[in-house]
């Protein structure tokens, strides 16, 4: 098997949280209404964990604020462990994926949201006034 690219990221909810981290640094800096929607992307972007711990059978209201303790001192390879159910660090556990498809899953979540604001502004909007015969 030929692999082309082999770029990986940390797995377990760990990418998840730094690329949550980077998009609230930048929400900060942002003024009007983009910061809300970037707020909420990073938002978005936390729920990824949960999801994770909800399915491995974990309790994700203990382990998600550990995860997110963690990496807000700086400890930005720790992630959840599901086979022991808790914390652990990515790089010692060998837990990475591939770096295009989480790139490819990013971006088809983004592209998704923004249709269906496309399609709720189109909904919401006032109706035309028509014209008499």
């Amino acid at each position: 098997i030929i692999i082309k690219f082999t770029k990986t990221v940390y797995g377990g909810g760990c990418s998840e949280m730094l690329m949550a981290e980077a998009v609230d640094k930048l929400a900060r800096s942002t003024p009007g209404k983009e910061s809300l929607a970037m707020e909420a992307f990073a938002r978005a972007l936390r729920q990824l964990p949960t999801i994770i711990a909800d399915n491995g059978g974990h309790d994700s209201s203990d382990l998600i604020p550990k995860l997110r303790a963690c990496h807000h001192k700086g400890e930005s390879t720790m992630g959840l462990d599901m086979v022991n159910g808790k914390i652990g660090d990515m790089t010692d556990l060998k837990i990475v994926e591939s770096f295009r498809c989480k790139s490819q899953v990013v971006i088809s979540a983004h592209e998704a949201a923004e249709m269906i604001l496309r399609v709720d502004e189109i909904i919401t909007c006032a109706p035309r006034q028509r014209q008499g015969p």
